[in-house]
This record gives C-alpha cells, sequence and structure tokens, in this order.
C-alpha cells in the first residue's frame, strides 16, 4: 500500500475536494482499492461521503487508543472500492490525550495502525487539516509521497517553506522515505495573468510542481453541496479531465521514482 498524504498549511485550496476527487480517480479509473483517512476536526471528507458523525470510531481512535481494531474503525462508502477512516472535532481532544501520553510514541500511531490494513488496498489517502499538529505529523510519518495543492497567492506560497521543513524534517528523524513529490495549482484561470506567472515563481523558489493544472469550474463548488466527486457529478468537465490527469502524472513519477531505486 503507498500513502499519500495531502496537505497545505493554509486553508482553502481545495485540499480535501483534490483528496477526494484523487481517490475517486484512482478508484474507478485505474480500479485501485483506497482507503481515505479523514485528518481534519472539520469532517469534510466525512462529509462528502455523508458519514460525518459521532456515533461511529474514526481517526481519533487511531490516535488515541493503544489497540484500535481498523476493520471496526474503517467505514464503507457508496463508492466501489473507496473505504474512509471519518474525522469529527473528538480528534481535537484527541491530540490533546496524545500530546500527554508519554507511555507511547505519539508521532508514529497512523503507521502502526495502517500495518493492519496494509495488504488489504492500493493506496491509502491522508487529507489533513491545514495546520501542524501531532496528528498531522503522524500523516506525514505514515506517508510515502507528499502533494501539496495551492492556490496562486502569496500568501498559499508563503507556508510551502515552512511545510516543506516539516516535510524535510520528518524524513531525517521519523521517515526517510517519506518524497515532497510536488505541488498542483488548483482553482487555476489561463485567463488570469497572476496565475500563469505564478507558475514560473514556484519553479523559480525550487519547489517541484506538477504539470497538470486543476482549472477553476463552477461545477466543482456545486458538487461538494452535492456531496459527489466531481467525476460522478459532472464527468465531462474541465476539472474532472484535470484530476484524471493528475492522477496519470502523479502514478508516472511514482513509477519513475521506483524505477530509479
Amino acid at each position: 500500500m503507498r500513502v499519500i498524504t495531502v496537505i497545505n498549511l493554509k486553508g482553502g485550496v481545495a485540499k480535501t475536494t483534490s483528496a477526494v476527487n484523487i481517490s475517486d480517480k484512482l478508484a474507478n479509473e485505474h480500479g485501485k482499492k483506497v482507503l481515505i483517512i479523514d485528518n481534519d476536526k472539520q469532517g469534510n471528507a466525512s462529509k462528502m461521503f455523508g458519514l460525518h458523525n459521532y456515533d461511529h470510531e474514526g481517526t481519533a481512535e487511531v490516535m488515541a487508543d493503544r489497540y484500535v481494531d481498523m476493520h471496526r474503525v474503517i467505514q464503507k462508502t457508496c463508492y466501489e472500492n473507496i473505504d474512509i477512516i471519518t474525522a469529527n472535532m473528538n480528534l481535537l481532544t484527541a491530540n490533546l490525550k496524545v500530546m500527554l501520553d508519554q507511555a507511547r510514541p505519539q508521532q508514529t500511531r497512523f503507521k502502526k495502525a495502517l500495518q493492519q490494513v496494509e495488504t488489504e488496498y492500493d493506496f491509502c489517502v491522508i487529507d489533513n487539516a491545514p495546520d501542524i499538529n501531532v496528528s498531522t505529523i503522524n500523516g506525514l510519518v505514515a506517508a510515502d509521497d507528499v502533494l501539496v495543492p495551492l492556490t496562486i497567492d502569496e500568501f498559499s506560497i508563503d507556508g510551502l517553506a515552512e511545510l516543506k521543513e516539516q516535510v524535510d524534517n520528518t524524513r531525517e528523524d521519523l521517515n526517510e522515505k517519506l518524497n515532497f513529490l510536488g505541488c498542483f495549482v488548483t482553482q487555476f484561470e489561463k485567463s488570469n495573468e497572476a496565475d500563469v506567472q505564478g507558475e514560473d515563481y514556484i519553479r523559480a523558489l525550487g519547489y517541484p510542481l506538477f504539470e497538470t493544472k486543476i482549472h477553476r469550474t463552477p461545477k466543482m463548488k456545486q458538487s461538494t453541496f452535492a456531496r459527489e466527486p466531481i467525476s460522478i457529478y459532472s464527468p465531462r468537465c474541465r476539472a474532472s479531465r484535470d484530476y484524471s490527469e493528475l492522477v496519470n502524472e502523479y502514478l508516472e513519477k511514482v513509477s519513475d521514482s521506483d524505477t530509479e531505486m
């Protein structure tokens, strides 16, 4: 099982939308079995699948419980090949509990829990909060690849240095296989000169950048209200095609990196 962690320290960059649609494309276009971990107390990924509630164990229990049964925590979605571990505001309390727990390692709880199901899934996609806390660090420690959705604006780019530093520190101290695979631009408008120039600026700063861009489309926002991946809600829209191309590009990068090893 290959683990993708989707993260940006800034909100509003289509992070959850991207995590959900990447998972959908892996499952429905490539036939992969995918587990999503909602690692944000807001529970937006859980809401996208109509599974946000307080009655079922989820990410909070994975973080806080010593002997968590992943088969009890994981829930089926209405989409073939996609399962999810849900989150809610209990994750905030769980993170505080973990920080006070000195009896066992704090940063490797996702990694240890995922070992229970690593032969049952091809990919795990972790949708992280726009923050660095103990559960997002767990998301980095468990991951193979870091994907960073971003919009072209000063504040989104400002957070990249801090995020890259956290990734580098995690690789050095806790997860030597962690790969900052790249950023990808969301809400892109070809007619917007700032968007076009921003790509060159990001590359000049030395950050890896996917060629694929996710174009802005009204259908994307509508799909979140419909609680459907964009390929289900509007399969012919530009954003749906963009996410297909993004996943294809991702799989090519992964294949190339595996060949080089």
